[in-house]
């Protein structure tokens, strides 16, 4: 929904509650109807949400700065919360006060046919606002219900004039049945009945402002039908023969009723070289921009597909879920079954179908460690500060010098390739080379008084 229908549609509200409202509050004073308090009050809190919903929408389209790099689109939502609160908590809790009141005190109203004129006039400026409001907002909402549009609707200024002008009009006919009612069947509780009627009324309207705007400033997903596109879109750019592989999410949020921000992550093929990946992501931003304007920040994320989906799990949120409530993996798997069949490769366990190549050369231990870190087990270790290995490596090392004491404890020769030899050449290591341990005399069994006894007797 554009801004600008929807600061005309405030403005012909304004000016409409603006002329209720002095026109109530004149009936008021000369009839001293609670009814009419009630809808004078409610006439005057529309007009000034109305003028709160202008100052939003200004205020929405100053540029982004440094302290604000996504702009400020979200502050409609803010004031849009704000008239919910008021109409809450002056319109409705000021109707039911005066209601109470005419309940315990009664008493007839004066000048009947002053609320009558009042009463038929606001009707028919109410509903030359209505209509204005409803027009504009039947022109988006499509074959969606009335509900179902509100309820889904990005545009809180459009959506909460539309609820205030329907609001005003079952309130205006409450009012003149009350009026009515104790004008000509001399019941004045129902003046105060009225009242409390109508304050319902704003109240309930209230709380569906409140929940529905609390979502959007909570944050909300556009629309299906543009997330759907937004999927058709980056499929053309994936599949077999395209720089696509996977597309593991994308996520979509409402900045305001015209701005939404799309972050997506995808994964490009191995072979595809830096050019390519900014081509294709200049593509991508190309064709969103141009289908869907409101798409004013754009972001893609190039991530392998098993890294995403173990990223998520870790942190154990929904991201591995995009916003049509697929997961990943069907989205994947949409792309890869494409690339499978081209490959004819069965998709591992990770969801992956690209060939997988392993080594056939076999690396003995024997290959890996040189003569000096099995005579000296020692060096090993320094060997491993100096050239941090990797786990494998580092596994492999240690294997190599304990089988190599082995062989050399047990008298035989161990031939050890050089790893830092251009030339391949090998070093032997027999048991012979080994230093022999020296000898240890066996412990003293004696006790201290033998050994005393025993030095008198040489003296």
């Amino acid at each position: 929904m554009s801004a600008g229908g929807s600061t005309g549609v405030v403005l012909v509200a304004l000016g409409c509650n603006l002329a209720i409202a002095a026109a109530k509050f004149a009936a008021y004073t000369m009839t001293g109807s609670s009814a009419m308090l009630s809808e004078a009050i409610h006439s005057f809190i529309d007009t000034s949400n109305q003028a709160l919903l202008l100052h939003g929408i200004k205020r929405s389209k100053r540029p982004a700065d440094a302290k604000h790099p996504f702009g400020y689109s979200m502050e409609l939502y803010f004031w849009s919360f704000i008239v919910a609160i008021l109409l809450f908590s002056l319109g409705s809790g000021v109707a039911i006060y005066e209601g109470v009141e005419k309940l315990v005190h009664p008493h007839a109203i004066d000048d009947a046919y002053i609320n009558y004129i009042v009463l038929g006039i606001a009707i028919l400026l109410e509903s030359v606002s209505t209509y204005k409001a409803l027009s504009e907002f039947n022109a988006h909402r499509g074959d969606e219900g009335l509900v179902t549009a509100l309820r889904s609707s990005k545009d809180p200024a459009l959506f909460a004039i539309v609820l205030e002008d329907l609001a005003a009009l079952a309130g205006l006919t409450v009012a003149l049945a009350g009026v009515f009612a104790a004008d000509k069947l001399g019941l004045p509780q129902a003046d105060g009945i009225a009242s409390i009627f109508i304050g319902f009324i704003l109240a309930a309207v209230a709380a569906f402002m409140s929940i529905e705007i609390r979502s959007l400033i909570v944050g909300e997903a556009a629309s299906p039908a543009v997330r759907g596109g937004l999927v058709s879109l980056i499929k053309h750019e994936a599949g077999a023969g395209k720089p696509i592989r996977v597309i593991n999410e994308i996520r979509t949020m409402h900045l305001g009723p015209g701005d939404v921000l799309v972050a997506a992550s995808v994964d490009f093929q191995d072979d595809e070289t830096a050019a390519s990946v900014e081509a294709t992501t200049a593509r991508l931003e190309r064709a969103i921009k141009a289908k869907y304007p409101q798409v004013r920040q754009l972001f893609i994320e190039v991530q392998d597909a098993a890294e995403h989906a173990a990223i998520a799990r870790q942190r154990g949120d929904a991201s591995a879920i995009d916003e049509l409530g697929q997961s990943s993996q069907v989205l994947s798997s949409q792309v890869l079954g494409v690339e499978t069949e081209a490959h004819g490769n069965k998709p591992t366990a990770r969801g992956d179908s690209r060939p997988k190549f392993q080594s056939s050369a076999l690396v003995t231990p024997a290959q890996l460690v040189p003569t000096s870190v099995v005579e000296n087990p020692p060096a090993l270790s320094a060997a491993v500060t100096r050239d941090p290995p990797t786990a494998g490596k580092s596994a492999s090392l240690s294997q190599a010098a304990t089988s190599g004491r082995a062989a050399l404890e047990n008298g035989q020769t161990v031939d050890i390739t050089q790893p830092g030899s251009r030339s391949g050449a090998t070093s032997s290591v027999s048991p012979t080379a080994m230093p022999a341990p020296s000898p240890r005399s066996p412990p003293s069994s004696l006790s201290r008084k033998e050994k005393k006894r025993n030095k008198k007797g040489k003296r």
